[in-house]
C-alpha cells in the first residue's frame, strides 16, 4: 500500500474536490483519481462517492480517515527518525498567526535557511486557537501563536519570545493629549473580542470607565491598521513588529499603566518525533531576539 495514495485520499476528503486536491498536491487531477482507483482496489472498499458537486467519503472511507492520518503521520515521523544527521529530518511543520508571517517570522526563517538549508519548513497560517488544535492533534510539529487565557497542557512545551503590550493606534495626523479620553471619542474600530488581545484590550477599557463608540469589530491586525490609516477610526491593539519602514500614516501611543501585554512565543508537543527542530528553531529565534537589530523594527510611539 503506497502512503502517497492514502495522502490523496486524505486530500480530496479534506477538500471536498478531487480537483482542488489536486492543486493542493501539485498533480493532475487524472494522478489524483488513478491513486484513489488503486487504494480502492488494494483495500476493496469504495471510499469516495460524489454528492452533487462535492466529493465525500463513504461509510467505509469514514470509518477509515482516522487511521489513514496516523498511518501518514507514522510514516513520516518513522522518516524524521531515521536521519542520520544531528537534527531529525524534516520537514519541520510550523503554524504561524498573520500577524507572526508578517513581521516575526520572515528573518528566522532566512537565517533557518542560512543554517539548515537542507531541512526544509512547512508554514500553515492560521489562528492561534486553530493552530493550537492543529498541534496538539499531531498535524503540526510547532506554532508560533498567542498564548491562551488558559494553561497549556503539560504535553506541550512553551516558549515565550515577546510580549506586546497594548496601544492606542490613531492615523498620525491625530494630534492625542489623553490616549483614553482619544479612544473614548473618537469612532472606534475594535479588535475582535473572540481572540485573547480583543478580549484584553475590551477589558482594559472597560475597567477604566471607556465605552467606545464602535463602528467595525473584526479580526486582524493589519486590516485593522489599513482601517485606521485610512482615517475610519482609532484601534486598541498589540504593539505588534514591522518589518521594514514603518507606515507614515499611523502613529502609536502609550496606554496608561498598568497596561496588559498578550504573550506571543512557540509552543511544541515534547513527544514529538521532530521536537528537536523545534527546539533548534525556538532557540535560534531567542537568540535572535535578544541580539539588537535582529527584532522586527518597530514604529515609533
Amino acid at each position: 500500500m503506497d502512503t502517497r495514495f492514502i495522502q490523496s485520499f486524505l486530500a480530496v476528503v479534506e477538500s471536498g474536490s478531487i480537483a482542488e486536491a489536486a492543486r493542493r498536491l501539485d498533480l493532475a487531477p487524472t494522478t489524483v483519481a488513478q491513486q484513489i482507483h488503486a487504494l480502492e482496489a488494494d483495500i476493496g472498499s469504495k471510499l469516495l462517492t460524489r454528492a452533487g458537486r462535492t466529493v465525500k467519503p463513504t461509510v467505509v472511507g469514514t470509518r477509515i480517515v482516522e487511521r489513514a492520518r496516523g498511518l501518514v503521520r507514522d510514516v513520516r515521523d518513522l522518516r524524521s527518525a531515521a536521519s542520520d544527521t544531528g537534527l531529525p529530518a524534516g520537514p519541520l511543520r510550523l503554524g504561524a498567526t498573520p500577524t507572526t508571517l508578517m513581521g516575526l517570522l520572515p528573518p528566522l526563517l532566512r537565517r533557518w535557511m542560512q543554517v539548515h538549508p537542507d531541512i526544509p519548513v512547512y508554514i500553515e497560517p492560521g489562528t492561534s486557537a486553530l493552530l493550537l488544535d492543529r498541534m496538539m492533534s499531531g498535524e503540526l510539529d510547532a506554532a508560533i501563536l498567542v498564548h491562551p487565557a488558559f494553561d497549556l497542557p503539560k504535553t506541550c512545551a512553551w516558549r515565550l519570545l515577546r510580549e506586546e503590550s497594548l496601544i492606542l493606534l490613531t492615523p498620525s495626523r491625530m494630534s492625542v493629549q489623553d490616549p483614553l479620553a482619544t479612544a473614548a471619542r473618537e469612532p472606534f474600530i475594535r479588535y475582535d473580542r473572540n481572540v485573547v488581545a480583543g478580549k484584553m484590550a475590551d477589558e482594559y477599557l472597560r475597567a477604566h470607565g471607556v465605552r467606545p463608540t464602535v463602528h467595525f469589530e473584526l479580526d486582524g491586525i493589519e486590516h485593522i491598521s489599513k482601517l485606521v490609516a485610512e482615517g475610519l477610526g482609532v484601534s486598541v491593539l498589540p504593539d505588534w513588529p514591522v518589518i521594514g519602514a514603518p507606515d507614515p500614516q499611523l502613529r502609536r501611543w502609550s496606554l496608561p499603566s498598568p497596561c496588559p501585554a498578550r504573550r506571543v512565543g512557540m509552543a511544541w508537543l515534547r513527544t514529538s518525533v521532530r521536537s528537536q527542530l523545534a527546539e533548534e528553531f525556538v532557540h535560534m529565534a531567542c537568540r535572535d531576539q535578544s541580539e539588537p537589530g535582529k527584532q522586527g523594527r518597530q514604529q515609533p510611539q
